[in-house]
């Protein structure tokens, strides 16, 4: 399962795919405070970055993958220097 729901955080591992932007996003408006965990996560699909940039959710962890993080520093999800 490419992102796992707790109760505040919603953790991507491995590639988030399409099929995950709906769930996300409802995911996002129902829960208050949440954040995104995205440690462990080396790709999203264009849709779960539409998401992210859209919604703007807390991230409380950056990803390892350097590409991830550069593409997501891009996109405006992260600031520069994370």
């Amino acid at each position: 399962m490419p992102i796992e729901y707790k109760t505040k955080v919603a953790v991507f591992t491995g590639q988030v795919g399409v099929e995950e932007a709906e769930e996300l996003l409802a995911w996002l408006q129902t829960t208050p405070a949440s954040s995104i965990n995205l440690k462990q996560c080396v790709h999203v699909h264009g849709a779960v970055l539409q998401t992210l940039m859209f919604t703007e959710p807390k991230i409380t962890k950056t990803p390892e993958d350097p590409a991830l993080l550069e593409w997501l520093q891009a996109a405006r999800v992260l600031p520069e220097g994370e």
